[in-house]
């Protein structure tokens, strides 16, 4: 279907891109340190299928009538922006349904959906994300061959790629809130945590 030559350039490139700290690795990391590695898989999975959407958006030529409507883009860019800045305000105030609680046993009780939806947004929100697909994802596929099965290939090896990078940062993060546990700074590890998701959000809005 694919030549070993292209997988090998492909899996090193797309690897080394999904580790580059971003957006989304850098929420891994927060939810990581705030409800920890398990539950933060929901966001990963909505994380996963923006990211999955995009790539084949990319391919089969939605990015040019995102680029065409730009308000369209900026309205998403600038909502979810808005969103993830308020929960990083709460988690900064330890409030809210994120931020993790004085005792030392008791985690956060957000809702499975409401990571989904926040790792959706973060990633179909993600300009960068969309320009890095248009411009890498392309090159990779032969148009000599069927479109549809080599699509398939590569987008799973980009998400297998992706998840493997998520569960990275979020491990770091929950190694991180131990050590900040440790020694009861509570309140230090939400305003941590609160500022990462502050700057995601911001990012998010103005990237």
């Amino acid at each position: 279907m694919i030549n070993l030559s292209v997988l090998s350039v492909f899996v090193p490139t797309f690897f080394m891109v999904s580790l580059t700290p971003g957006m989304c690795m850098t929420l891994s990391m927060t939810l990581g340190m705030t409800i920890g590695v398990r539950r933060a898989m929901w966001m990963m999975l909505g994380e996963l299928v923006g990211v999955g959407l995009v790539a084949v958006s990319a391919v089969v030529g939605v990015a040019t009538l995102m680029l065409r409507y730009p308000e369209i883009f900026a309205a998403f860019k600038w909502l979810g922006g808005a969103y993830l800045i308020y929960l990083g305000v709460m988690m900064w105030r330890s409030k809210g349904r994120m931020a993790i609680p004085d005792a030392s046993d008791a985690t956060p009780s957000v809702m499975p959906l409401q990571l989904v939806v926040q790792g959706f947004v973060t990633a179909v929100a993600n300009p960068k994300g969309w320009a890095f697909f248009i411009a890498l994802l392309p090159p990779f596929l032969d148009a000599g061959r069927p479109m549809a099965p080599q699509l398939v290939l590569l987008v799973g090896i980009i998400l297998t790629l992706e998840l493997t990078c998520l569960l990275i940062y979020a491990g770091g993060g929950r190694t991180a809130s131990r050590f900040l546990r440790r020694d009861g700074n509570v309140r230090l590890l939400n305003r941590v945590a609160g500022s990462l998701m502050m700057g995601v959000g911001v990012w998010l809005a103005i990237g």
